[in-house]
């Protein structure tokens, strides 16, 4: 009952509600990312959602696009912006999925929502992870984040699929609200972001 219909509407109603009041904050973040990021406050990107179906997730540009000589992209620590930096410590990058969430293609709890790519390289565990629609915050981001290592994320990913409850959901808001004022396991150690998963 709560996994089919009262999380969607828990889900609905509070980013609903968040989005509203927090409004005014968000566009002054908006506009700062404009700036910074020459036009550039979004960052989409294509990931796969419940069994496995692709959408595109939204969050906060935190990276500029400045490239090298060559005309690649330069490493993520020198692309970081200052505004960047300061929403991706605060989490507030994480915030535009609330749009995701309205429209069904993410719940506030569950699995984040991974790269394409990684598809073909999970075992049959680890696609577990996709039978439920992916979260903002999830099971292994309160028990880590991006300081665990991938087995762990996908372990913690499966075990919340076999124990998703309203008490549970309840437990991880908790702890991911106490993780961003500790601002705890936000990045993996000596990087900015997560290293890319290399299959098992």
């Amino acid at each position: 009952m709560y996994k089919i219909y009262i999380k969607f509407l828990i889900d609905f109603t509070v980013s609903f509600v968040i989005l509203i009041i927090t409004f005014p904050f968000l566009f002054i973040v908006t506009l700062l990312l404009t700036l910074v990021n020459e036009g550039k406050p979004f960052f989409f990107q294509l990931r796969p959602g419940k069994n496995e179906q692709l959408f595109k997730i939204i969050k906060f540009k935190t990276m500029n696009d400045k490239r090298d000589s060559d005309g690649n992209l330069l490493p993520d620590a020198k692309r970081l912006t200052k505004v960047g930096q300061l929403v991706r410590k605060t989490s507030l990058d994480e915030i535009p999925q609330l749009l995701n969430v309205l429209k069904s293609e993410m719940s506030l709890i569950g699995p984040r929502p991974l790269l394409p790519e990684y598809l073909l390289l999970y075992n049959e565990t680890q696609k577990r992870r996709h039978e439920v629609k992916p979260g903002i915050t999830g099971w292994a981001q309160v028990n880590g984040r991006n300081a665990i290592s991938w087995q762990q994320k996908f372990e913690y990913d499966v075990w919340y699929v076999d124990n998703v409850s309203f008490l549970l959901d309840c437990k991880i808001v908790f702890l991911t609200i106490k993780k961003v004022f500790k601002r705890e396991g936000i990045t993996a150690e000596n990087s900015v972001s997560a290293e890319a998963f290399k299959g098992n």
